[in-house]
């Protein structure tokens, strides 16, 4: 999570895009929440694994019907998006909604990137979505922020790659 935090700090450092005040409680909290309590991961069947000498390329998994939060962003740039996005569910997560209560972090946080409608190019429109845990999925609390939106999401099929952090932010 610290790593996950750092980047979005850092792009938006990079970008030189003003961090908006009102989110170092939201980050203080999500990280103080999260320093004894393990992160949800999304439950998922695994279809398929490839290997090769060892080393996973690949794997192929069900991801069952769920509940999401989800906000479309469309900054001018790719990252600001993201980290924008993040924010606003972060805060939404971090007791900015109906609940009051901190609702638990979840991994990975989801990007979505659009294209246009013939799908020969990517638009700046980005999608970032929030996995409800489990004990929400039924009535989920619902967002202050009407950007925010609770979506279920049909039972999809995904191939994943793991790729070692150090080798995206060297």
């Amino acid at each position: 999570m610290c790593l996950l935090l750092s980047s979005v700090v850092s792009i938006l450092e990079l970008k030189t895009y003003d961090v908006i005040a009102d989110m170092a409680e939201p980050i203080q909290q999500l990280t103080r929440n999260n320093q004894h309590q393990e992160m949800e991961s999304i439950p998922f069947t695994l279809i398929h694994r490839k290997e090769k000498f060892g080393e996973l390329l690949y794997e192929k998994r069900l991801y069952g019907k769920a509940k999401w939060a989800c906000i479309k962003m469309q900054e001018q740039q790719y990252e600001q998006s993201i980290c924008l996005g993040f924010m606003k569910l972060m805060k939404y997560i971090c007791e900015q909604n109906s609940s009051g209560l901190y609702l638990g972090m979840t991994i990975p946080i989801v990007t979505l990137v659009h294209t246009n409608e013939s799908h020969s190019e990517i638009t700046r429109s980005v999608t970032v979505a929030y996995y409800l845990p489990e004990l929400l999925q039924e009535q989920p609390p619902q967002p202050y922020d009407s950007d925010i939106i609770i979506e279920e999401w049909p039972p999809t099929v995904v191939y994943t790659r793991w790729i070692p952090s150090e080798q995206l932010f060297p």
